[in-house]
């Protein structure tokens, strides 16, 4: 549905996309994880026709995205992450007035509106003025929009940012619905890890412009091995090279990792609850506490960036690469 090739943008003497070369299945749930600037919402906004590429190429829906950019825009659907739904309007309001400006031809309109508002739990509340809803449901909202025009392929930025958990869940169950019930490619970014982890079929890490790990999430998680072994250090500085070099020196284990800020050394293993006491005999009681689960996708996403999302997530309200550098202009 999506092919991408030696794909570039440049501002100036920052480049924002590195080469990326991608494809994007048919009814695939692709996820686009990244820290803050690596490029996601610029890769986004290209392959919306919204900026151009500096050079190398892109169809979507078998369009060129800048030889046909006429026909991309009306092949995809775009949910962003500042709310952009007429408070004033009522959910039904919103989507007639998009549904003119997409000609959804008018013997459809009223039946296309009312599908999707029953696809997101909206029909009871399609009279309310949007400046009423909740910050659920006029993200909601937003998805029916995008969803109006039967698009091939829809953008969601961040679509849970903001909500609570509980009405994040409920975003998740309707995003993984619709993707069901109209069979359309979906593109996801999103700092949580457990949202990625639910919808996608497949993920993409963006660092610095360049797509660095490719998977499933199960594959990726499972490319880190085995489990992990946290283990709280009594001593920092007694954990010299050659105890790293005894642990590394065993068959079941596949990476020893230290934390810069904390006193906090990492250990993936196969079999954690097994070989527990081996690790523990060789930190020769430079222990404070220990703990073992299995790897999760903060895990993954730490191992390529180098970065936790969890500082992503508190760092996020100061902007993407767009944001932060929008003084660049569209070169």
């Amino acid at each position: 549905m999506i092919r991408i090739k030696n794909l570039v943008k440049r501002y100036e003497s920052l480049t924002a996309i590195d080469n990326v070369s991608l494809e994007i299945y048919d009814n695939e749930v692709f996820g686009l994880l990244g820290p803050n600037g690596a490029g996601k919402t610029t890769l986004i906004h290209i392959l919306a026709t919204l900026i151009k590429p500096s050079s190398g190429t892109a169809t979507v829906n078998g369009y060129d995205i800048q030889k046909e950019s006429s026909k991309v825009r009306s092949s995809i659907g775009i949910v962003f992450q500042a709310p952009s739904s007429d408070d004033m309007l009522t959910g039904y309001e919103n989507l007639k007035l998009h549904s003119f400006l997409y000609a959804v031809p008018a013997h459809n309109r009223e039946k296309r509106i009312n599908h999707v508002l029953e696809l997101v739990g909206l029909t009871d509340r399609k009279n309310h003025q949007v400046k009423k809803y909740s910050g659920g449901m006029r993200r909601r909202l937003e998805i029916a929009r995008g969803l109006l025009h039967n698009p091939k392929v829809i953008f969601l930025d961040e679509p849970t940012l903001g909500l609570d958990p509980s009405s994040r869940e409920t975003m998740w169950k309707y995003i993984d619905r619709l993707v069901k019930d109209e069979k359309v490619t979906l593109i996801l970014t999103t700092h949580y890890m457990e949202e990625a982890d639910f919808l996608c079929n497949r993920i993409g890490i963006i660092n610095e412009g360049k797509i660095i790990a490719l998977e499933s999430p199960s594959k990726l998680k499972e490319s880190l091995g085995g489990e992990i072994i946290k283990i709280e250090l009594k001593n920092r500085e007694e954990l010299t090279k050659d105890v790293v070099e005894t642990l590394k020196s065993h068959s079941f284990v596949h990476g020893v990792e230290l934390n810069d800020k904390e006193d906090v050394v990492m250990i993936y293993v196969d079999d954690a609850s097994r070989h527990l006491p081996t690790i523990v005999r060789a930190m020769d009681n430079n222990i404070k506490s220990v703990n073992f689960r299995s790897p999760s996708l903060n895990d993954v996403f730490l191992k390529f960036t180098g970065r936790h999302i969890m500082a992503q997530q508190e760092d996020h309200a100061e902007g993407g690469f767009m944001e932060r550098y929008a003084q660049y202009g569209n070169k």
